[in-house]
């Protein structure tokens, strides 16, 4: 498995494995399913983990300010 994030981008689905593919401008965040393997996990593992998390609400705040720029 790896990672998949499909954004909609100029009113197409895009699909990336990599996160730093995505680009900056983009309309909305349609999938965000980061890889995350079956535990235990080690304290470096969780700290990277819960990194995913705010990668996603980057994303939504990107995706809210676009919105908001073009109502």
């Amino acid at each position: 498995m790896s990672h998949e994030f499909v954004l909609l981008v100029n009113g197409e689905l895009k699909t990336y494995t990599n996160y730093e593919d995505i680009p900056e401008d983009f309309d909305n965040v349609i999938k965000f399913a980061p890889e995350i393997s079956e535990g235990p996990h080690t304290h470096d593992e969780h700290d990277e983990i819960s990194l995913w998390n705010d990668k996603l609400q980057q994303l939504m705040e990107k995706e809210r300010a676009r919105s908001n720029k073009n109502r």
